[in-house]
């Protein structure tokens, strides 16, 4: 194999799966450690990598946007155990919203079929799953679908958070950091985020620790705004203190 090849391979492997691990690479393709590393100076001159020790990382500015069906199969463990965590957020017998996102979602699946809530959420795939909670009151917020997330986006949903007041907020998050806060790729669900943020009594937000650092361009909440952050225990500790210096309860799971 040639090395563009190779380089090839290991571009659409580390965008789709979030990190190369050289030892692993090295077995797999039959090469020396060396001649990996040299792989991803490649990549990382060519804005595609970012190296970290043992290994690589995508470049910060291809932590773009991407499709709900793609995260889903990113971080599954984590999330698990994310979800497992935030479960411990939710009211009973009190009123919930939840944000569109893969880690929201595992949330969701986690309710009990006799939840007794009242459901507030503008994600269609998180919709469809609550359908089978027979005790809860399931509010859909409408508005033009966003196909890449399944989110509902748009004047009318913005404003049906405004008129709502719920006890507790479960948002996801592209990126979380001191200076840019929580945000997100796109500013109509970036408003759709602040605006179920602020109908809440306490806002979770449940991320895995990949989005620490990582400041897409806008934000949908201060640190000031969120009351939790539930991520896993991948996530840096200086990351985590300075999060907690700001006063938010942070959980790693």
């Amino acid at each position: 194999m040639y090395a563009a090849e190779r380089q090839a391979m290991l571009a659409e492997r580390l965008l789709h799966e979030g990190r190369l691990v050289v030892v692993d690479v090295a077995g797999e393709f039959g090469v020396s450690g060396e001649t990996v590393r040299r792989d991803l100076a490649v990549l990382e001159r060519d804005g595609i990598a970012q190296r970290v020790h043992g290994g690589a990382v995508p470049a910060r500015s291809l932590l773009g946007e991407t499709a709900l069906a793609q995260r889903e199969t990113q971080y599954q463990a984590q999330k698990k155990r994310i979800a497992r965590a935030a479960l411990d957020f939710v009211p009973v017998g009190g009123s919930v919203g939840f944000d569109a996102g893969s880690t929201v979602e595992q949330l969701v699946e986690l309710l009990p079929a006799d939840a007794e809530l009242t459901i507030l959420t503008h994600a269609v795939p998180i919709a469809a799953k609550l359908t089978t909670l027979g005790e809860a009151d399931v509010h859909v917020i409408g508005g033009r679908i966003r196909g890449i997330t399944g989110a509902a986006v748009g004047q009318r949903a913005v404003e049906a958070y405004h008129q709502a007041r719920i006890d507790v907020a479960f948002l996801g998050t592209n990126g979380i950091s001191d200076s840019h806060g929580f945000s997100t790729h796109d500013a109509d669900e970036a408003a759709v985020k602040r605006a179920l943020a602020e109908a809440a009594r306490l806002v979770v937000v449940v991320a895995d620790a990949s989005k620490l650092g990582a400041e897409p361009v806008f934000t949908f909440a201060d640190l000031a705004d969120v009351d939790v952050l539930v991520t896993d225990t991948g996530a840096s500790d200086h990351a985590l203190a300075r999060l907690r210096e700001a006063g938010i309860e942070v959980l790693c799971a």
